[in-house]
């Protein structure tokens, strides 16, 4: 079946009459995209529902950092996704020069870090322990690697700080970074086969870990600071001493100017949250399902009408 653009959320919300909605700005609010599926996805879900509510949207590919200046500019209206481990820094930084906000929280609890499938362990059975991880740094490496072991990270616009943290423990190893999500997903699928063992930037919610069973590598205990204080963390002379947060908050942000500007939209953003279960199926119709966003949010808002046209009465 071919889907009609936004036809099954318009049948949805024809029940709405548009009148009943505070009068939001004829201007376009504008909703950054980057690089991987569940922010995709589930961007397009807010700006249909924001479409047919009566606003306008516009959909900007922004980079993952650089976003939150954006935001705070009022050059893009709102980020979705603000994971703690990714971007906590970043977000924190805008925050304190002021022009966004928290926008509150959503049900999911993240983490994003080092992990490995769970057939690694059978070439490294100390796991998850990061010293294990070390020691075994031989059955990682590749032609690419020498006699270090090979640690594929994400894409470079991601900063991750993984080469801060290998020479902050002092590991024996080599990061690479993959070109994009869809590289990471080969890299693990292409070892599957063989059962080789593989340590690759991965991340929570996600889908791939219904796909592939696993683990994330147990680093030392992220406290907070230790990305910015040598002082904090195992070693006295290095900051990325740690692990990523393992129980990370995921945000949304919005321009301060939102509210004002889109009462009724601004009501439904923060009222918006959503669980592990529902940002990996979000994940899913994308990349397993392979549907393009636009149409995998619309199938994401007629399959779950239950959740979301409560936040949509609540701004009448």
């Amino acid at each position: 079946m071919k889907w009609t653009a936004n036809g099954l959320v318009a049948a949805a919300l024809a029940v709405v009459p548009a009148s009943t909605f505070a009068q939001d700005s004829s201007d376009p609010i504008i909703i950054p995209i980057h690089n991987w599926s569940s922010q995709i996805v589930m961007s397009n879900v807010v700006g249909q529902i924001f479409e047919e509510m009566g606003n306008h949207v516009e959909y900007v590919t922004t980079d993952s950092q650089a976003v939150y200046e954006s935001v705070r500019l009022g050059d893009v209206h709102l980020e979705m996704e603000v994971w703690e481990g990714a971007f906590g820094k970043s977000f924190r930084e805008a925050l304190e020069k002021g022009g966004l906000h928290d926008a509150g929280d959503h049900d999911a609890v993240t983490r994003e870090d080092w992990w490995y499938p769970a057939w690694t362990k059978e070439s490294c059975p100390g796991l998850p322990s990061w010293e294990a991880l070390n020691e075994c740094a031989a059955a990682f490496a590749t032609p690419e690697t020498g006699d270090k072991g090979r640690f594929l990270g994400g894409p470079v616009d991601w900063l991750k700080h993984d080469q801060e943290r290998v020479d902050s423990l002092d590991m024996n190893f080599v990061v690479v970074n993959a070109g994009s999500a869809a590289a990471l997903w080969a890299e693990i699928g292409a070892a599957e086969a063989d059962k080789k063992p593989v340590v690759v930037f991965n991340w929570t919610p996600n889908f791939a870990e219904a796909v592939w069973p696993g683990e994330f590598v147990e680093f030392p205990q992220w406290v907070d600071g230790c990305d910015v204080d040598p002082a904090v963390g195992p070693n006295p002379d290095a900051t990325y001493d740690c692990g990523n947060p393992a129980n990370g908050y995921l945000k949304k942000a919005a321009w301060d100017g939102f509210e004002e500007k889109w009462p009724a939209a601004y009501n439904v953003l923060t009222q918006i949250s959503f669980t592990n279960a529902q940002i990996a199926e979000m994940a899913k119709l994308v990349d397993i399902d392979e549907m393009e966003p636009e149409e995998a949010a619309e199938v994401w808002l007629e399959d779950n009408q239950d959740l979301w046209r409560p936040w949509v009465d609540g701004a009448s």
